[in-house]
């Protein structure tokens, strides 16, 4: 059975148009498209049941668009979240109607801002968005403070932690939002601490934190300064540690995990420490257990021929009193996902059990946490 004479003349004056994507709502049975002349409006007639109907239309424009009645394949889910959807297939994607090929070009690597602005009007929803915003050249267009604008609109509704702190990690990229929204977003972190995170990811050099410097800064500075002249990265990274901003990002991250929600804001926060920490990294092989990185840690100070160059700089300027604040950043560098990963491997606790059980991890981050802030 064929589309009904009206459909099938109306869709294949749409489909000869220079179109730029097509929508279709189902559950309403009318088929949407976009143009440069704007938004036009299909209202379905079926001849038999509605799921059925719709095939054929999909059929139809696919014929239409791609030569073959088959569609999307739908079988490449997985391949097209991995951002392999061919760059000169994208435009063409969006005119299927089909919401996997709307996924396809929101995370291919040649998504552009006009095809994020068609993807958008063709699937407007938080993963879209957030995927979207991932791309520089969607944040630095016309799309960018658009999709930021909706995910604010809708952090109140997200119900996943991990959607949270990525959605506050994206919309705090440079262009998107004004220091009202900062603060904003800054005080409901306050209340739930995934936000936070969103903060020591994006911002970890500018959090609306006030902290002083670390007691001992201006000491260690005199031996650090001249490595950081000559482009020493560990030593700057000691220094950015021990000055105000480097204080406010550890005393952001303590106050997350004192409490962290679930397991998706323990492995966030463990993703930002060790970035942060990545140029004081002793350059070791990932660990697993926590206490084999306090022992390299502890190792590396002891004989500093074991660190990569930079860092063995750095702990051969340092007095014998800073090579603590050494230790210490050198244990936070390498507290990354690898250390909970054991212990999340075996349980799916949240709230106060999980907590209980992270402190194999939690316990030695306060400890050298603090002595990084100079409160022990």
């Amino acid at each position: 059975m064929e589309l009904s004479n009206e459909d099938a003349l109306r869709l294949n004056v749409l489909l000869n148009q220079d179109l730029q994507a097509i929508r279709i709502d189902e559950s309403k049975m009318i088929v949407y498209g976009l143009s440069d002349k704007g938004e036009a409006t299909i209202p379905l007639n079926p001849n038999c049941r509605d799921e059925q109907y719709i095939k054929r239309v999909k059929e139809l424009i696919s014929t239409h668009v791609l030569g073959s009645p088959g569609g999307y394949p739908v079988f490449l889910r997985r391949w097209t979240r991995m951002g392999q959807t061919k760059d000169k297939s994208l435009d063409k994607l969006l005119q299927l109607g089909e919401s996997e090929a709307v996924v396809a070009v929101v995370h291919a690597e040649g998504l552009s801002d006009d095809l994020a602005r068609r993807a958008w009007w063709a699937m407007p929803n938080s993963e879209n968005a957030r995927c979207m915003l991932r791309r520089e050249q969607v944040v630095e267009g016309e799309m960018g403070p658009v999709l930021a604008d909706f995910l604010l609109e809708f952090l109140p509704f997200e119900e996943e932690p991990r959607d949270i702190v990525e959605s506050v990690r994206l919309v705090l990229q440079p262009g998107l939002v004004d220091e009202t929204t900062r603060q904003d977003l800054w005080a409901k972190g306050q209340r739930k601490n995934a936000y936070l995170v969103g903060f020591l990811k994006t911002l970890p050099d500018a959090l609306p934190e006030s902290a002083a410097p670390h007691p001992q800064l201006e000491a260690a500075c005199a031996a650090l300064t001249p490595l950081i002249e000559e482009g020493n990265p560990a030593a700057r990274q000691l220094q950015r540690t021990l000055d105000a901003p480097g204080q406010a990002f550890l005393k952001t991250a303590s106050q997350v995990m004192k409490k962290p929600a679930n397991q998706d804001v323990v492995v966030a926060l463990l993703e930002a420490i060790e970035d942060y920490f990545a140029d004081l990294h002793p350059g070791c092989a990932p660990c697993r257990e926590v206490d084999r990185v306090l022992a390299n840690a502890r190792q590396c100070c002891e004989d500093p021929r074991q660190l990569p160059a930079p860092a063995r700089e750095v702990h051969d300027a340092l007095p014998d009193a800073h090579q603590p604040l050494l230790e210490s950043a050198l244990v936070l560098s390498q507290l990354g996902v690898p250390v909970i990963n054991p212990i999340f491997a075996v349980t799916d606790a949240i709230g106060s059990v999980m907590r209980r059980k992270i402190e194999p991890v939690s316990q030695p981050f306060f400890e050298h946490a603090s002595r990084l802030l100079g409160q022990s």
